[in-house]
């Protein structure tokens, strides 16, 4: 690699905020294992401000950098280019992630608030939390690789 190329400080050809982002997210990886744990403890005040923090920080994070970087670098080669691997993993991570946060954000609002009617509330919260976490690391491994695709 060309010692000028990269600009971000995880040694790639990335720029310093999607450095920043990976490191994050993978944080933010790390916070939802822990909460699943404070959840398995019992600890359930605690689990849900985990988790809460967690799907709020990454819809932040989606809406500021996630959706302008696919607008500007994928969007406009869709369809056409859709079998390349720097599009199809990109696309693959927005789609599966844009479900995966909708999906936390609804067990936000369903498990911590009244705003979603007791009809259109889940029944087995479990299930759902732990397909959402599942989901959500599948997602987070679709962006290692988005990553190295783009960058490394």
């Amino acid at each position: 690699m060309n010692e000028g190329v990269h600009q971000g400080f995880l040694g790639t050809a990335a720029p310093r905020y999607a450095d920043a982002v990976l490191v994050f997210e993978m944080g933010m990886g790390l916070a939802l294992l822990a909460g699943a744990v404070f959840a398995r403890r019992r600890m359930f005040r605690l689990h849900a401000w985990c988790q809460s923090a967690v799907v709020l920080l990454n819809l932040a994070v989606i809406l500021l950098v996630m959706i302008p970087s696919f607008q500007s670098n994928v969007g406009p080669k869709i369809p056409a280019k859709l079998g390349r691997a720097y599009y199809g993993l990109a696309t693959v991570h927005a789609a599966l992630g844009t479900g995966t946060e909708i999906a936390g954000l609804y067990i936000l609002l369903a498990a911590g608030t009244n705003i979603v009617p007791q009809r259109f509330r889940m029944k087995r919260y479990k299930l759902w939390m732990r397909g959402v976490l599942a989901s959500w690391w599948l997602v987070l491994l679709l962006g290692l690789a988005t990553y190295g695709r783009w960058y490394v």
